[in-house]
């Protein structure tokens, strides 16, 4: 019985070794090009009011609570949300907004397990469209070391962001559509 013990003392010891040796930070990052120019494409991503039309994780609990806070766009625009246990709880503060640029983003997830990161949106014009680049940066706990021994934080959040930059790519297009001049709606809504 006590070489058992001593056994599974050394596998337990040798696990947490194992884990403790991860990699300290991630880095999750996928990219798209848009039919829409930077102009259409930051506004969606500048104001969080506008997240609801193409966000992945919006679908996921269509009765989250959701708030705003601070500026209405751009730095010091902060959004909050409390969904079911597919989204948790959490937080969004815009720290750096450069027009057609670039957007970078505290993401804070306070439920079901605390972590911060930092999102960033990069927006470069390519040919009559833009190519965005989504990226999330962050540090590891030992508890997320552990659990992306089994599945890494890319295989968990990289699907979601190309279905994200996919809707993205398409609300914008219609935005700039919408907003060119000579379109319909213009025309109807004119004096």
């Amino acid at each position: 019985m006590k070489k058992i013990l001593m056994v599974l003392v050394v596998l337990i010891l040798a696990a947490v070794l194992f884990v403790a040796t991860r990699p300290n930070e991630y880095r999750v990052e996928r990219s798209a090009t848009f039919a829409a120019p930077p102009a259409a494409v930051f506004a969606q991503i500048d104001d969080f009011h506008h997240w609801a039309d193409w966000s992945p994780w919006e679908k996921l609990d269509p009765q989250m609570q959701k708030s705003f806070g601070g500026a209405a766009s751009g730095v010091g625009a902060e959004y909050h949300w409390v969904g079911n246990d597919k989204v948790g709880e959490g937080r969004m503060t815009i720290t750096e907004s450069q027009p057609n640029d670039k957007v970078a983003i505290k993401l804070e997830f306070l439920k079901p397990f605390p972590s911060t990161s930092v999102a960033t949106f990069t927006l470069a014009p390519d040919g009559p469209g833009t190519r965005v680049t989504w990226a999330m940066d962050g540090k590891h706990n030992f508890m997320s070391k552990a659990m992306c021994v089994f599945v890494s934080m890319d295989k968990m959040v990289g699907g979601d962001f190309e279905r994200g930059l996919a809707t993205l790519g398409t609300v914008a297009a219609a935005a700039a559509m919408e907003s060119a001049p000579g379109d319909s709606t213009a025309a109807r809504s004119g004096p």
